[in-house]
């Protein structure tokens, strides 16, 4: 790749989402004991688990992939408001049959994330609804956002360079 395309994925992905998945992941294996069993509460947006993500250009489109394995199609909401994508939605436990009826069995180990999930991901400039497509598959959200890889490469500034000049200045004296 030249120096002088533009990288598409220049500012795409979403600084707090970002932020949010490095909180999750750094505080992986250090949950409250009832959660790591399965019994914790409600999550809320700000304690949402985050898919994994790619972003990648294919021709001129943008595709994001979010894995979403064992998350069922009608449960991904898919939504774009003020150029910002934001894909949520839930993944429910494993449930076995028990005596009164199904109940979450007791882990060992428990490393895949349940409950509420959400992702947010700042999409270019112009970004219309008419220009996204989705697909669900295997576990996979695609969503193709068509000729947002492409557009204008970035133009470069030339910096003047003052430093011949003089570099004196004068020094305030005391004050009259």
């Amino acid at each position: 790749m030249s120096d002088d395309r533009r990288n598409p994925f220049d500012g795409v992905t979403d600084y707090f989402s970002e932020l949010a998945r490095m909180r999750t992941l750094g505080t992986h294996g250090t949950l409250p004991s009832a959660e790591r069993a399965g019994e914790g509460g409600q999550r809320t947006h700000a304690s949402a688990w985050v898919p994994a993500t790619d972003i990648l250009a294919v021709g001129d489109d943008l595709v994001i992939q979010l894995e979403l394995p064992g998350v069922a199609a009608d449960d991904v909401d898919l939504r774009l408001h003020h150029g910002v994508l934001t894909v949520s939605g839930s993944r429910e436990a494993v449930a076995v049959p028990g005596d009164d009826g199904p109940v979450e069995p007791p882990y060992f180990v428990r490393e895949r994330y349940v409950g509420e999930f959400r992702r947010s991901i700042t999409l270019p400039d112009g970004t219309q609804p008419e220009d996204l497509s989705a697909e669900f598959a295997d576990g996979l959200v695609e969503v193709r956002v068509a000729g947002a890889a492409q557009g204008p490469r970035s133009t470069r500034i030339a910096v003047a360079d003052r430093s011949r000049a003089s570099t004196r200045r004068p020094v305030a004296g005391p004050a009259d």
